[in-house]
């Protein structure tokens, strides 16, 4: 049986496998229209009476006509981004247009994804690749047992403008994930490492770390020559509880690290005062801040 179905962002039950679905290709979340739920209402129905005459007895012989809205209803167009058509699977994932990296909404079950980027570098001062493209998840219950006594009231422009708030999110021991997905074809394990070595040890100096050097060694040292990372390769950096950096590589995990200032550093890399990406960094603070507004 298809259905249509209208997700709205977060606001769908817990469980979720880990895989790709249909996609939203915009980092936004527009509102609905009446006009285009009817349509999509329409459509939903049409290719009900579609798939029930090429479940007949005699598929060969199938209508052009029904073979061209088939054709139609399943093309490349893109959706609108509030909702999918779907076989199974009722959450979206979110893709970053110019990659066409895909990031599922929800990913270990409760943690939702709240804003997507773009990791560039640039060559010799000439060139900008896109290296890779990231998603910053949270885990719901997680903020919200941690940080609603204290902000629960606040609103979400409020949120933005608290420094203290930031800097709760930033170091409270809150599952989050950043999962990284390579777009670069000849991007080696070895340039991963070098780029992390650079980045998290100048954070890790910022924030004080008086064994900087040890702990940053510790964590690249997880980052093998052995592994393969071609474009569609998947790297999640995530902080599990009692601020332990929990590293995987495709699924396999490669490391385990407690340290709540490498931790820090990390996430400081996407949502800190010198992200990566301006743009997410903001849309990564709201939906962070929205998360705590249940009863607003």
């Amino acid at each position: 049986m298809v259905s249509l179905r209208f997700p709205f962002l977060f606001s769908q039950p817990k469980k979720h496998p880990n895989g790709i679905s249909r996609t939203i290709t915009s980092r936004s979340f527009p509102a609905t229209t009446t006009t285009v739920a009817c349509a999509l209402a329409a459509g939903a129905a049409a290719f009900a009476g579609i798939a029930a005459t090429r479940n007949s007895k005699n598929p060969k012989q199938d209508n052009p006509f029904i073979q061209n809205a088939l054709n139609l209803l399943f093309s490349n167009h893109v959706l609108a981004p509030w909702a999918s058509l779907s076989l199974a699977d009722p959450l979206p994932s979110v893709v970053e247009t110019k990659t066409g990296a895909a990031f599922p909404s929800v990913i270990f079950e409760s943690r939702r994804l709240l804003g997507i980027g773009l990791r560039k570098k640039t060559i010799l001062g000439l060139k900008n690749i896109d290296v890779y493209a990231f998603g910053v998840y949270a885990d719901v219950d997680e903020v919200r047992k941690v940080l609603s006594e204290k902000y629960g009231k606040l609103s979400v422009s409020e949120l933005k403008e608290s420094k203290e708030f930031k800097e709760d999110f930033m170091g409270g021991d809150i599952g989050m994930t950043v999962r990284l997905q390579i777009v670069y074809s000849k991007l080696s394990i070895r340039s991963v490492r070098s780029a992390f070595e650079e980045s998290v040890g100048s954070r890790l100096q910022n924030f004080g770390e008086p064994n900087s050097k040890e702990l940053l060694q510790r964590f690249t040292s997880q980052f093998k020559d052995e592994y393969k990372i071609p474009r569609g390769s998947v790297i999640e950096l995530s902080r599990e509880q009692g601020h332990v950096l929990r590293t995987t590589i495709d699924g396999k995990e490669v490391g385990s690290i407690q340290s709540k200032l490498l931790c820090r550093s990390i996430l400081d890399l996407y949502i800190g005062e010198d992200p990566f990406d301006k743009e997410a960094k903001e849309d990564i603070e709201s939906k962070f801040a929205s998360l705590l507004q249940v009863d607003h």
